[in-house]
Order: structure tokens, then C-alpha cells, then sequence
């Protein structure tokens, strides 16, 4: 690879060992739960393993849920499991299994059910300046803040 390598690229390997061993065979099913799942689903529940059945059919994962949560989780399910097992491509997901516990959870008090809020990008102001100029003669403000974020995008985009 040319450049810098992104950073998931790094701890690729040791998040796909560290969630075969809880059963995970798509490492996606972690990494990318608040897409999986749904933005209101991911702020309620923590997938926390797969279990396999003895004739191998069917798998069970298991969700750290909130108490107070598991009523509206549990009325979801068939929607969450067809939005999981898409991720898989098949029926991988046959049952899904809800564990309750405290808002804090019950890993040493460490699990937080709400995801890190992303962090707002400041654009610099020599791009924010050429992004105004290449829409500088539109007249609609609609079209032309548009345009500004699609030079900015254009400009900040890394090359490769």
C-alpha cells in the first residue's frame, strides 16, 4: 500500500481474532453495529457473541441489552435478525438472545450503550475559500451551499 494506511487497517487482524473467538465470523456484525442494526437499535443493544449449534444450523447471538430497554428490543427482533443475517448473506441467525443488565452494564461497569458522537470536521479556511468562490455566481442559496460542500469534499478528498 502507498501512503499511510487507515487506521482500521492496522487492528484488521486483531479484531477478526478477537471476535472469532466469541463466534463472530463477520467482523462487520462489530465494527459497524450502528449500521447494522439501526441508529436507535445500536444506542439499546451490544452484540456480545454467536453461538453455534451441536448440528451446526442456526446460530444464536446474543445482545447486551438495558432492563428497561428489553421489551421494545424483543418486539424488534424479526427486523434485526433479517437486517443481521443480510450482513451474512444467508440465514446464519436463526434465534437471537436477549442479555439484561444495569444502564452501565455489567462489564466492570464499562459497557456505554450510546456511540461516541462524531467528531464535527472544521473545514480550513484557504478550502472553504475556494469552495465559496467556485459557487460564487449562483444565485439560489440552496444550490450554491450545495456546491461550496461538494468543492470542499472535492478538496479535502485524499488523493492517491
Amino acid at each position: 500500500m502507498r501512503g499511510f494506511e487507515p487506521a482500521f487497517g492496522l487492528m484488521k487482524d486483531a479484531v477478526r481474532t478477537a471476535g472469532e473467538s466469541r463466534g463472530f465470523a463477520v467482523a462487520r456484525l462489530l465494527t459497524h453495529w450502528a449500521e447494522v442494526a439501526g441508529e436507535e437499535m445500536a444506542r439499546k443493544t451490544r452484540p456480545v457473541k454467536i453461538g453455534y449449534g451441536k448440528g451446526g444450523m442456526g446460530a444464536t447471538l446474543t445482545l447486551l441489552v438495558k432492563a428497561a430497554e428489553a421489551p421494545m428490543v424483543q418486539m424488534a427482533l424479526p427486523v434485526l435478525k433479517e437486517r443481521v443475517n443480510a450482513v451474512y448473506g444467508y440465514a446464519a441467525i436463526s434465534h437471537i438472545h436477549l442479555t439484561q443488565t444495569a444502564a452501565t452494564g455489567f462489564a466492570e461497569g464499562q459497557a456505554e450503550f450510546t456511540p461516541a458522537p462524531r467528531a464535527a470536521k472544521v473545514p480550513d479556511p484557504a478550502t472553504q475559500a475556494r469552495a465559496q468562490a467556485v459557487a460564487e455566481g449562483v444565485a439560489d442559496p440552496n444550490l450554491r451551499s450545495a456546491l461550496e460542500q461538494l468543492a470542499q469534499n472535492i478538496l479535502t478528498r485524499p488523493r492517491s
